[in-house]
């Protein structure tokens, strides 16, 4: 692939399986611009979730492509290579929001020393954290496998941390359970480690059967049960957290525990055939979980970084459990990209490992 084309991996967004790739001459760079390479990034089953909630939460407004498909967001790292802004210059790198591309414009703005927003006004329509980059040139945390880690953890852990604070600040609603779906998810997982290490209530991780010796293995759970077991749960009061989108899983959890459910909380989609459960099922009424509003809280309840400190001083304890428990795998090419994106899709990808994609080969 030649450096001047820029190719994008397109899905249609009425049927994610169906997939295209666009390649297109790059177009002169606007004054104040910036071209960046992207150069790898992570795949994970939240980017699933990004891809089924993309109209409704405005994902697809990130990064447009042609009538009828979207290109997938994804976290991970670009270098700039031309530069028409004072601030930055060719051969740095950031972190942050990436398409899946070799290639992306973005019109920095509210630069400081340690990073920039993009204010291209298409990408206005989301929350900050979206059109954020940090500036990490150099910085030994997001280099090498530290680096693979930032980008297929942290996104997920901030979010494992905001709802184990959501559910900590409201005292669990009196639930003595919290129960985790597609428990072996790496958001699932980060939830899992804050909650076992608060002590303050059971952890249950729910799961399938091929998973099962991994979650247990883990050793964030008090108790690993099957899908097909859920029925032998005793029934007391609890917290649902649904990472899978199933709704025949929700239906059969709340049918189960009818009043005992104190708050069902929907967080992913890890299924690409999600529906959406009944309404008036037994117990609290499922609703979603959307970060941005718990972040926003703290940031008004704490003070500005606040957050991000307490997500460092929890991060070498995720780290090392990520670490014992799983592999990082580097994928390259575009016809790769397909397979890992289809493959996540669908459902079939190792709990036990983390995928590093590029465009590039």
């Amino acid at each position: 692939m030649s450096d001047p084309a820029r190719s994008d991996f397109l899905v249609d967004r009425h049927d994610l399986k169906r997939t295209e790739l666009a390649i297109s001459a790059r177009a002169a760079l606007a004054q104040n611009a910036v071209l960046l390479k992207v150069d790898r990034f992570a795949f994970t089953a939240n980017n699933v979730t990004y891809a089924l909630v993309g109209d409704q939460l405005k994902y697809w407004h990130l990064f447009p492509a042609r009538a009828g498909f979207g290109i997938v967001p994804v976290w991970g790292f670009g270098e700039v290579i031309e530069s028409r802004h004072g601030q930055i210059k060719r051969g740095e790198r950031l972190f942050g929001y990436f398409p899946m591309s070799t290639h992306l414009v973005i019109e920095p703005a509210r630069v400081s020393e340690r990073g920039l927003f993009d204010g291209a006004a298409h990408r206005q329509e989301v929350s900050p954290v979206y059109n954020a980059y940090a500036r990490v040139s150099g910085d030994p945390q997001f280099a090498g496998k530290s680096g693979d880690y930032q980008a297929l953890l942290r996104p997920l852990f901030m979010l494992s941390f905001l709802v184990d604070d959501f559910l900590g600040e409201a005292s669990f609603f009196g639930a003595t359970s919290v129960l985790l779906t597609s428990a072996s998810s790496k958001t699932a997982i980060g939830l899992a480690y804050l909650l076992k290490k608060r002590g303050t209530v059971k952890v249950v991780g729910l799961t399938s059967g091929n998973n099962r010796a991994f979650v247990e293995n883990l050793g964030c759970y008090d108790a690993v049960v099957t899908y097909d077991a859920i029925e032998q749960i005793p029934s007391e009061p609890v917290v649902i957290v649904d990472m899978a989108g199933n709704a025949g899983l929700l239906t059969g959890l709340h049918n189960h525990f009818a009043a005992n459910v104190k708050y069902s909380c929907r967080v992913g989609l890890t299924h690409a055939d999600a529906e959406q459960p009944p309404e008036n099922l037994p117990g609290a009424k499922p609703v979603w979980f959307f970060a941005p509003d718990q972040m926003k809280k703290r940031a008004q309840d704490w003070g500005k970084g606040i957050i991000d400190r307490k997500i460092d001083e929890e991060w070498p304890g995720v780290i090392a459990l990520f670490d014992g428990a799983t592999r990082v795998e580097f994928v390259k090419g575009e016809d790769a990209v397909r397979r890992i994106y289809l493959a996540t899709l669908e459902g079939k990808t190792r709990p036990d490992t983390g995928y590093m994609l590029s465009m590039w080969d």
